[in-house]
């Protein structure tokens, strides 16, 4: 075999393992009800979500105080644009935090924290990241991912009563899963925990790479492999482990700085024959990529609500400059340029917050599976803040380009629209990104067709056996694809929806395309299906708006009843759903008319430096274009730094 068949060879069992490992870590069963599942299976099931679920009224009365409390504080004592500046969230603004329970907002009481829901805890969150997104980050890193949750959904009581009141009163946590060559892809995870051969604890060596809240922090989960035992799922399983940062062999190897949330606390984390008690095992062995999945999953119902406060902040900025700025004679929200970025981030805005609000009350019922509604609200949400962010520049100007402080100086409104921007990036990569997060969602959409026809169209098994399962998957379909084109999407349907009924009708009868849609695509492509991500991407935002026009619905609904006689709140539904319905036309006409197989090609021949002339006539990069040293000629290894504690700016 040439080296490039051995190479080709080893490449495609890589990628198969990493499927196995990530199929392994799937939640493969579906206990309950999903909108958006049921969503891309061709029903627009409101009975979940409308009427709006409501609040519990007890939890509603105990959050008020504090939410109130909290954005006494920020306005008080938060300064972003100096955390930003100095690259630092003060110690007195963590404490401050800590004293007011934000530490444990979602930890029940019985540990030490306030017991809030979701709804709460997004409000909360988005008081503190209108006014600083780093100082939020520390919240929502340690919360959403960190050890609460996990520890509040897989641990032991004898690990609830030893961490989460500490979580809880203000010891910081972080999650640790990335390394330096595993990001979404877990399969080459090298962090190791061994077993002692008295059995009494394990033994951690590895490095996390982008460990939010991992310099500062007291407490952290740990994904690490263990060895492989009867009884434990996996050639090279992952566990989760409970590690305290103040134990030997814990070191922050780098802090890392990044384009955007300068105060955030992030680095590399070593470990180095770091002693972990048995007990600080979370779940069980095998088990810490599902944890950490689940992890992420609930984790993602807070960044919209990061996504939507930054959205609101835009449109009052950029309101009020359309509206005072003058050019031409006319304030230049009028001109209708302007007035079509600025809809557009009033009708989003609302958007956003309609989707904010339904998810966070779908996950309280506690009746419901959320990962989907999760995943698509991270994705959705993330991508439109961008959007809003750049249109802000774009309307601001050059007062949008400039930082505020310089803006300041002049005496000038310094709203920082410059560092929304930086701040904003990151929210399509981390927690998953955008590219990932579309693979998840289509995992997960097509799941209801690979369970009924997945063994016919897997081309590992035996012709027989997919023969046997195409005509059992025949019956299904069968009956399955007529219901996809039956069905009313029409007048009178949904008239209780008042002026918004259309669209309504319009998600009922989209619902059920996108179902047929998904089928043909998976006749079409069979197995390949899951290569062509360009193609699933777009189905997936087709759901994604299918499921804004809904929130954005239901939304309305809801605020007109609460304010008999103001209608505003169904003008920006209207505006809404009007832009989504404009995105999911586009979308379904691209999914089998585009240019994807063009442009794969162009970047496969791009890899292979066919276009390297192209690059002519610029700079070398000294580093990038540097030819490779050999061995012989290398530099050692450095030094691993001990751990090290943050350096206070000036």
């Amino acid at each position: 075999m040439n080296s490039s068949a051995a190479n080709d060879s080893r490449q495609m069992s890589d990628a198969r393992e990493s499927r196995e490992v990530a199929e392994g870590a799937r939640q493969d069963r579906w206990e309950k009800r999903s909108f958006m599942k049921e969503l891309f299976g061709g029903r627009l099931s409101l009975d979940l979500v409308h009427p709006h679920p409501v609040q519990d009224p007890e939890e509603a009365a105990r959050a008020a105080p504090f939410l109130e409390s909290i954005r006494r504080f920020v306005e008080e004592h938060v300064d972003g644009d100096a955390v930003d500046r100095d690259s630092w969230v003060p110690d007195s603004v963590l404490q401050g935090l800590a004293e007011l329970g934000a530490y444990g907002i979602k930890i029940p009481r019985e540990y030490g924290g306030l017991g809030l829901s979701q709804t709460s805890y997004n409000r909360a969150l988005a008081l503190v990241a209108s006014r600083c997104a780093s100082t939020a980050a520390f919240l929502s890193a340690h919360q959403s991912i960190g050890v609460p949750t996990p520890l509040v959904l897989f641990g032991t009581e004898q690990q609830k009563r030893k961490y989460l009141p500490r979580a809880a009163s203000g010891e910081l946590s972080a999650f640790a899963l990335t390394e330096p060559d595993v990001g979404s892809d877990p399969a080459n995870m090298s962090t190791f925990a061994e077993l002692s051969a008295e059995g009494t604890h394990y033994i951690l060596n590895g490095e996390k790479l982008w460990t939010t809240n991992g310099p500062r922090a007291d407490l952290l989960v740990v994904m690490a492999r263990t060895a492989p035992r009867e009884g434990v799922r996996g050639k090279r399983p992952i566990s989760a482990f409970i590690v305290e940062t103040a134990w030997p062999g814990v070191e922050v190897g780098h802090i890392c700085r990044f384009m955007g949330l300068n105060g955030i606390s992030n680095g590399v984390l070593h470990f180095h024959d770091v002693k972990v008690p048995r007990e600080n095992l979370l779940w069980g062995e095998g088990l810490g990529l599902k944890l950490a999945l689940i992890t992420l999953n609930t984790g993602r119902l807070a960044l919209p609500a990061f996504c939507a406060a930054a959205g609101k902040g835009l449109l009052r900025a950029c309101r009020k400059w359309a509206a005072e700025r003058v050019q031409w004679g006319t304030p230049i929200g009028k001109h209708d340029a302007v007035a079509q970025m600025l809809g557009r981030m009033a009708a989003e805005s609302y958007a956003m917050e309609a989707a904010v609000e339904l998810a966070a009350a779908m996950s309280g019922l506690g009746t419901l599976d959320m990962r989907l509604e999760a995943a698509t609200a991270k994705l959705w949400h993330s991508e439109k803040a961008w959007d809003l962010v750049s249109d802000a520049v774009q309307i601001r100007g050059g007062r949008g380009y400039e930082t505020a402080d310089s803006l300041r100086q002049r005496g000038e409104d310094p709203f920082p629209v410059e560092r929304t921007l930086r701040d904003s990036r990151i929210n399509l990569i981390f927690e998953g990104s955008s590219e990932i997060m579309r693979l998840f969602i289509a995992r997960e959409a097509v799941d209801e067709h690979l369970t009924v026809a997945g063994a016919a169209i897997d081309p590992r098994l035996p012709l027989s056996t997919r023969g046997g399962a195409f005509l059992k998957a025949g019956l299904h379909y069968a009956a399955w694809y007529p219901r996809r084109w039956l069905g009313w999407g029409h007048w009178p349907r949904y008239g209780s929806f008042g002026p918004l009924a259309g669209h309504v009708r319009f998600a009922n009868r989209a619902s059920r395309k996108l179902a047929r849609t998904l089928f043909h695509a998976m006749v079409r492509f069979g197995p390949r299906l899951e290569q062509r991500q360009a193609v699933l991407g777009r189905l997936v935002d087709i759901g994604a708006d299918l499921f804004i026009i809904t929130a954005s619905c239901v939304r309305a609904m809801k605020l007109v009843i609460e304010q008999p006689g103001d209608r505003t709140p169904y003008e920006l539904a209207d505006a809404a759903c009007k832009l989504a319905r404009r995105r999911i036309r586009r979308n379904f006409r691209a999914v089998f008319r585009n240019d994807d197989t063009d442009m794969y090609k162009v970047a496969r021949r791009a890899m292979a430096d066919h276009y390297e002339w192209l690059e002519l006539g610029i700079c070398r990069n000294p580093v990038a274009d540097a030819p490779a040293e050999s061995p012989a000629t290398a530099p050692a290894d450095p030094p691993q730094p001990r751990k090290v504690a943050e350096p206070v700016p000036g």
